[in-house]
């Protein structure tokens, strides 16, 4: 581990957890506890899981002009919005490809918050401060203003709302609401990267080990980065670096739902997205399963029946909740189809894959 790497308020908890620690993102963290990443899956999907996140980054936006300068950047139409929601989106270059997948917080109409993957933070800031020139608002990186805790699984709401505040169990998906924890102010938003239910923590970093510790005190796993790879990954979560980045643009990506092209504020990216939409995807990402007895990684190659290379595995694992090995691949989009099947070829091996439309995975409603 590099003397260099940024440690969030919560290392100590973690080394004394007994985590295995490494590097991600330029940030010391847990990949997974004593428990195992298979345990620690099975916890988030049985009952409730706890992760820090707090290397995920925040960028405010504060003045009369925030909504309009935020309506510029994401290709979402936050002006739908109200005060205490939140919204995912993308972010593009003027290309059209995906600069970064985030989600805006409406806090009041004065003050919005964007949160962005931890390694694009640095990347995002310039490229919002850039686009947004000019706009009537002040836009500040604030990540080290926060710690960011996310408690997921059916068991999760139920659990911080009995510690923060009974209210909190009333809030909507992709709502926000406050409460405390430990006498701890926190900023509960009820979003997630798990395909689970539950929430997500804005705590104040001296606070964030007094919140971790009544969680975790609740009988709530402590869970690393490897089970939050194999969650998202049977939720058919898309993953910046693996799965979408600059190259990608939002509809081959499968994430067209999020580009919204008359909201009355052009993105960035705008006419490259409406080229994109009107001509259609050259490429599509697409899920898969393997019919073999086979794991495929991220970097297997898509073949044809002459072994010729058309696509690339951007994302593969095994699927403990749902079984077997799954993935996403880009492939052409003449290719791409519900049920077709795919050869994937990893070290000189042929597996055979079928493609599946939708997450592995699907959350029973509550």
């Amino acid at each position: 581990m590099a003397e260099s790497t940024a440690r969030t308020p919560l290392f100590d908890a973690h080394v004394a957890l007994g985590a295995k620690m490494v590097d991600f993102a330029g940030w010391s963290m847990p990949i997974q506890y004593p428990a195992g990443i298979l345990a620690e899956h099975r916890a988030v999907r049985e009952h409730a899981g706890i992760f820090d996140v707090s290397h995920m980054g925040e960028v405010d936006f504060r003045g009369a002009g925030a909504i309009a300068c935020v309506q510029r950047l994401v290709t979402n139409d936050i002006g739908k919005l109200v005060d205490g929601r939140a919204m995912y989106t993308v972010t593009c270059n003027p290309e059209g490809g995906i600069v970064d997948d985030c989600i805006v917080y409406r806090l009041a109409a004065d003050h919005l918050r964007i949160v962005v993957n931890a390694a694009n933070v640095a990347k995002d800031f310039a490229h919002f401060r850039r686009f947004g020139e000019g706009a009537d608002c002040s836009i500040d990186d604030v990540s080290s203003s926060w710690a960011l805790l996310a408690v997921q699984g059916p068991a999760a709401v139920g659990i911080v709302a009995g510690l923060a505040g009974a209210e909190l169990a009333e809030v909507p998906s992709f709502g926000l609401g406050q409460g405390r924890i430990a006498g701890v102010a926190v900023l509960a938003a009820r979003t997630g990267y798990t395909g689970e239910d539950g929430f997500e923590l804005f705590v104040a970093p001296d606070g964030a080990r007094a919140v971790w510790d009544a969680i975790v005190g609740a009988g709530v796993q402590p869970i690393g980065l490897g089970a939050r790879d194999t969650l998202r990954l049977e939720a058919r979560l898309s993953l910046y670096g693996n799965d979408i980045d600059e190259t990608t643009e939002p509809f081959g990506a499968g994430l067209g739902w999020v580009v919204k092209l008359d909201k009355g504020i052009a993105c960035v990216g705008h006419d490259a997205l409406v080229e994109f939409k009107r001509n259609g995807s050259a490429q599509k990402l697409v899920g898969f399963r393997v019919t073999d007895r086979a794991i495929v990684r991220e970097g297997a190659e898509v073949v044809d029946d002459t072994d010729a290379v058309i696509g690339r595995v951007s994302s593969g694992g095994v699927a403990p909740t749902v079984g077997g090995a799954v993935g996403m691949a880009w492939v052409p989009a003449a290719v791409a189809g519900a049920d077709a099947p795919l050869r994937l070829r990893q070290r000189g091996r042929i597996a055979l894959a079928q493609q599946v439309k939708g997450p592995f995975y699907r959350r029973k409603p509550a």
